[in-house]
């Protein structure tokens, strides 16, 4: 596993992290399996939030760490919070301090290496949060600080009135999902490919040290689920077969090793629940495709040039 160091902080974190949205239906025994694993394997961020599975898959993974305490000191936490399920997003300060004191009930630890807001808050009040931050922190409850789902304005605002760095930005990316690259490479086209969606955000990260962290990276929808072996994907499945072969990997671990071989040194969350499955994932850490590889990718994902 290869690592870097976060922008802006002192915190080495695997290349590829560990999501924990799905652990939820899972025993004690299965999750401590696979974190064993995660570990073994070399990766050290585990990446959860306080809706996933309404609490369940952080008091999970908390028991894991109550029975293996020695476990904390080798892990990088980041959890996230802002969603009402069902009902709103709230950013006020009762409801993030509220949700953080239950994430670190349910994690059995002392303190979140890194918090999210997880979607935008349109009634939230950038200096509230910079208050909620600043308490946050100076109580020793949150080291680190970002945002998942937000335009590059939206972290503009907050970032106005807090002075912790958003160290982080989570969006949905992967190859066939990749409206931030796609109006990039489309710019001054009519086509609908060169619509700008998200404000720029790729750019903005990079320019500004921000950690992009791809969610659902091997996801095509929401209703399709994944492209690998989807008979919807069959010429991007041929591609992902082919370059398998050549680097004697599999197709998911392709896959993420074409957004680890982006410039902007994104750090893909995996959430796979399958020890054998991660095993094979984390094989993208150590794979560089070539230009013309990662270009026969997208391409293959039915995306045009210009």
């Amino acid at each position: 596993m290869k690592y870097f160091t976060i922008p802006k902080t002192d915190i080495k974190a695997s290349r590829i992290a560990l999501g924990c949205m799905r652990i939820a239906d899972k025993s004690v025994e299965e999750v401590e399996k696979l974190v064993q694993c995660a570990l073994n394997e070399g990766i050290n961020f585990f990446d959860h939030a306080d809706i996933y599975g309404g609490g369940k898959s952080e008091a999970i993974f908390g028991e894991v760490l109550k029975k293996h305490p020695e476990y904390r000191n080798k892990m990088i936490i980041q959890t996230k919070c802002g969603i009402v399920p069902g009902k709103r997003y709230d950013f006020s300060k009762e409801h993030i301090l509220q949700c953080v004191h239950d994430s670190l009930e349910r994690l059995h630890t002392d303190y979140i290496d890194i918090l999210l807001l997880h979607r935008p808050d349109a009634l939230c009040d950038p200096r509230v949060v910079a208050e909620v931050f600043d308490q946050l922190y100076q109580e020793g409850k949150v080291r680190c600080f970002g945002v998942s789902n937000h335009t590059p304005l939206q972290i503009e605002l907050l970032q106005k009135y807090s002075k912790y760095p958003i160290i982080i930005n989570q969006l949905q990316l992967s190859i066939v999902h990749s409206v931030m690259i796609d109006s990039g490479l489309n710019m001054n086209m009519k086509e609908a490919f060169a619509q700008d969606k998200d404000g720029g955000v790729l750019d903005y990260c990079r320019l500004n040290e921000i950690t992009i962290q791809p969610w659902s990276s091997l996801q095509a929808s929401w209703s399709e689920g994944t492209f690998i072996d989807h008979p919807n994907y069959q010429k991007l499945n041929d591609v992902l077969f082919n370059l398998a072969d050549k680097y004697q990997t599999t197709k998911s671990a392709i896959a993420i090793a074409w957004l680890l071989r982006h410039p902007a040194g994104m750090q893909p969350i995996v959430g796979t629940t399958s020890v054998d499955h991660l095993r094979e994932i984390v094989k993208a850490s150590d794979i560089q495709l070539t230009r013309q590889e990662w270009y026969d990718l997208y391409l293959a994902s039915e995306k045009p040039l210009p």
